[in-house]
């Protein structure tokens, strides 16, 4: 469990890798758990002996991967009594053309039945997570983290906007009871943010979005698995609308 998380496991994507590639795995692994925000900026992540067994690797794969994200710019290690492996304050930003390590690549067109295939995608996902989650019957731990991941999420602008949500999202689907949603879940949110990346953010949209959001925690709090899902349904909706608008 990361430091200072009460009740649920907010490792979320940090579970065993499989295949043969373990080393690009657990880079994966830990960048999208950074960029989705499961551990913010400046959050500590769990003790190498920890996160190795979670991981499944061994401990010189996990340090040959974070010592890449660290020189990518996004991890950063301390040493002496209150040491570790952080989250920098200070993420690289992803602008389009350039991969995370700051080099010109050229732009990948995102085409209309790409987009198509993510939106539907997303819907199947996320209403089921919606419904799942508020048919279950949440612990005390389980139901504050998720009222803590709404209330950091209102209000908050800019990447933390972008950081916040994708962690709100992700904590529903965790809260679904599937440990293999997540990984889906994860990846799915990252085609999303890629999509987001190339359209404006708008001020009005943002304060809609809080408002569902809040309308979809409240039902799923309350246990109306049938509003959690139709909530969730136009919530993906507004944003299915954007980006069909600016992309295709």
């Amino acid at each position: 469990m990361i430091d200072d998380q009460p009740g649920l496991d907010s490792g979320l994507l940090l579970r065993p890798v499989h295949g043969g590639n373990a080393f690009e795995e657990t880079v994966q692994r830990l960048l999208q758990t950074v960029r989705l925000g499961l551990i913010g900026p400046g959050e500590r992540l769990p003790a190498e002996r920890e996160l190795s067994a979670m991981l499944a690797v061994s401990r010189d794969t996990l340090r040959d991967a974070i010592a890449s994200l660290a020189e990518a710019g996004y991890l950063v290690s301390r040493r002496g009594r209150y040491g570790g492996t952080f989250v920098s304050a200070e993420l690289p930003a992803q602008t389009p053309g350039m991969d995370p390590g700051g080099e010109l690549v050229a732009r990948r067109e995102i085409g209309a039945a790409e987009i198509e295939d993510i939106l539907a995608l997303r819907e199947i996902l996320e209403v089921g997570a919606a419904r799942h989650a508020a048919a279950r019957a949440l612990t005390p731990g389980e139901r504050e983290v998720l009222w803590n991941s709404l209330s950091d999420s209102i209000g908050a602008t800019g990447e933390d906007y972008r950081r916040l949500d994708s962690r709100l999202h992700l904590t529903i689907g965790e809260l679904a009871g599937s440990a293999s949603l997540v990984p889906l879940l994860a990846e799915v949110r990252m085609r999303v943010n890629e999509l987001l990346d190339n359209i404006p953010s708008l001020g009005p949209n943002i304060a809609h979005s809080d408002l569902q959001h809040e309308q979809i925690v409240t039902a799923i709090l309350t246990g109306r698995a049938d509003a959690a899902a139709q909530a969730m349904t136009e919530h993906l909706a507004g944003t299915a609308l954007l980006l069909r608008g600016f992309l295709e």
